[in-house]
């Protein structure tokens, strides 16, 4: 978005934002898991108009070797914005910031897995931004968790991950792009449920204490959702797999199947639509 886009308000006179959304609302969000067969493990997220994949492969051998831990696995994220993905060409080379939100991403999955269970080795993760439109750290957490889970990587749990951020005043959940460039501050959080856990929290722009704690309440709210939308993800891709000797099973083997998959992943809380 160029200084000639800036929006004169990112809050209208009826308390709506830039793309008609209320203060608390996310953007629209769609995930898929299993989107590349060449990876072990692969998930897409569309967050509004933001739209990033990711993919992880291993464990495997880790090379260069100095790189090893003897312990547990090194989990490697590589962060990576198309060239295409913002209106002004971005340059091919990383950047800094790539680099950083790398290890933020790194960081805040970590907690979530058992990488002891693989000492030696690397789990990679690589994450393509295609289209950037505001959230990309946070989308990018939640693309990067189910594809960890796809790729059967032991995990405690999921990682979903949101941003509250500030505006004329009144914070705003799940930033978009304008909200990001020219609003007050964001709070990216990411967490482990169902305790809760934050494994990612940062703040960028000046928060009073009590609109810090109500960010972080918003966020971890929010994650509690976001939580559930990966969850179904991976279900209707699980349910995809099934073998097909078992296309024609009654409706008590089809019950026990989703008993099972809560089981995996925690019981559902989506209201059937």
């Amino acid at each position: 978005m160029s200084p000639d886009d800036k929006p004169d308000n990112l809050i209208n006179a009826e308390g709506l934002r830039v793309d008609g959304r209320r203060p608390d609302e996310l953007r629209p969000v769609e995930m898929k898991v299993g989107v590349l067969k060449q990876a072990d493990g692969s998930a897409s997220i569309r967050q509004g108009n933001t739209y990033i994949l990711a993919a992880v492969y291993g464990p495997r051998e880790l090379h260069p070797r100095h790189l090893t831990l003897n312990d547990r696995a090194y989990l490697r994220v590589v962060y990576r914005m198309a060239t295409f993905s913002v209106p002004d060409r971005k340059r091919p080379a990383p950047s800094r910031r790539e680099r950083e939100i790398s290890m933020v991403i790194a960081n805040a999955l970590e907690p979530a897995l058992f990488l002891e269970e693989f000492p030696r080795a690397v789990v990679d993760v690589f994450i393509q931004v295609i289209q950037a439109d505001g959230g990309t750290r946070c989308a990018s957490i939640n693309a990067a968790s189910l594809a960890l889970a796809d790729a059967g990587i032991p995990m405690r749990t999921l990682v979903p991950s949101v941003a509250v951020g500030k505006a004329q005043g009144t914070l705003l959940l799940d930033l978009g792009d304008a909200e990001d460039k020219y609003g007050e501050g964001d709070i990216p959080l990411a967490t482990l449920p169902p305790q809760d856990d934050i494994t990612l929290l940062q703040q960028d722009g000046h928060f009073t204490k009590e609109e810090l704690l109500e960010a972080i309440e918003m966020g971890v709210t929010a994650c509690k959702y976001m939580h559930e939308l990966q969850k179904e993800a991976l279900k209707q891709a699980y349910a995809k797999r099934r073998p097909a000797d078992d296309a024609e099973v009654d409706d008590e083997d089809d019950d026990d199947y989703e008993d099972d998959l809560e089981t995996d992943l925690g019981e559902s809380d989506l209201e059937e639509e």
